[in-house]
């Protein structure tokens, strides 16, 4: 299982766009990946849990994984927050 939390840095938050970038390479994986915001839950596979976060710029989040490919989501999502969602 990896924790880790991270922020959200690009300039419009985690909007649709971000979202479906999110939500795409998180289902490239057969691990569970899980967000947590404020006390929200969401499967980082879901459109729709992952806009419900409403995650402003500058917000900060909780990614759990756990599975077998845990290490490799961590690493492709981590790659994807830290290049701000490929936006700036």
């Amino acid at each position: 299982m990896i924790e880790e939390t991270l922020k959200i840095t690009n300039k419009h938050g985690l909007h649709a766009r971000p979202a479906a970038h999110l939500v795409k390479i998180a289902g490239k994986f057969s691990s569970d990946v899980k967000i947590f915001k404020d006390g929200l839950e969401v499967n980082a596979k879901s459109i729709m849990g992952v806009m419900m976060l409403a995650a402003e710029p500058g917000s900060e989040v909780l990614l759990h994984i756990d599975g077998d490919d845990e290490q490799d989501a961590f690493v492709e999502i981590k790659d994807l927050f830290d290049k701000k969602f490929h936006e700036e």
